[in-house]
C-alpha cells in the first residue's frame, strides 16, 4: 500500500502533523510520502490517502477543499483518513476540538474511514509577516498565543491505526 498523505499548511503546523504520519506509516513498513495539495500531482500510483487541513476562521483551507472536490472519484474509490488541526491556547486547552464547518460535506463526498481533528500550534518567530493581510497581522499580533497544543502520541497512535487498517487481511463475507 502506497500512501499520499496530502496537507494543506499556512505556517506549518499542519505540515508537522502530516510529516508525522507520513514517518510513521513508514516505520511500519507502509510506504508513504507528505506532500502539500497544490505538489500532489498525479494520484494514480497511490492505494490509500491521508488529507488534512489548518483550520482558519472554523473552515479547512481553501486549497484543501478544492483537492478533495478535484480528486473526489480517486479519494472514494480508495482508504482515506481526514485530519484537521486548528485549535490552540485556551480553545485547545478546555474544549474538545470540533469538526470544521463544511467537513460534513466532503465526509459525504468521498465517505473517510476517519477523521480526526488534532490541536495545532503557533509560533510567531516563524512566521512571514509579508505573506499576511493587515487584518491578519493585527490577529496574529495581538490575539494568536505562541505554543504547540500538538499532542504527537495522539496523532502517531492514529497514524499507527492507520498502517494497521491497511495491512490487516481483507475478509470476504459468504
Amino acid at each position: 500500500m502506497n500512501v499520499l498523505v496530502a496537507y494543506a499548511s499556512r505556517f506549518g503546523s499542519t505540515r508537522g502533523i502530516a510529516e508525522c504520519i507520513a514517518e510513521k506509516l513508514q516505520q511500519q513498513e507502509t510506504p508513504a510520502e507528505a506532500r502539500p495539495v497544490e505538489a500532489a500531482g498525479d494520484l494514480d500510483g497511490y492505494d490509500a490517502f491521508v488529507v488534512g487541513s489548518a483550520v482558519f476562521a472554523g473552515h479547512w483551507m481553501e486549497e484543501a477543499t478544492e483537492f478533495v472536490r478535484q480528486h473526489r472519484s480517486a479519494l472514494a474509490s480508495r482508504p482515506v483518513w481526514l485530519f484537521s488541526s486548528g485549535p490552540i491556547g485556551a480553545m485547545a486547552k478546555k474544549h474538545e476540538p470540533a469538526d470544521p464547518k463544511g467537513i460534513a460535506k466532503l465526509k459525504r463526498a468521498i465517505g473517510p474511514r476517519d477523521h480526526r481533528v488534532f490541536f495545532g500550534a503557533w509560533d510567531r518567530g516563524k512566521l512571514d509577516r509579508g505573506t499576511l493581510g493587515l487584518a491578519e497581522r493585527i490577529v496574529a499580533k495581538r490575539f494568536l498565543p505562541e505554543g504547540d497544543w500538538r499532542d504527537w502520541r495522539e496523532i502517531e497512535a492514529w497514524a499507527t491505526g492507520i498502517a494497521l487498517a491497511l495491512t490487516a487481511p481483507r475478509t470476504v463475507p459468504r
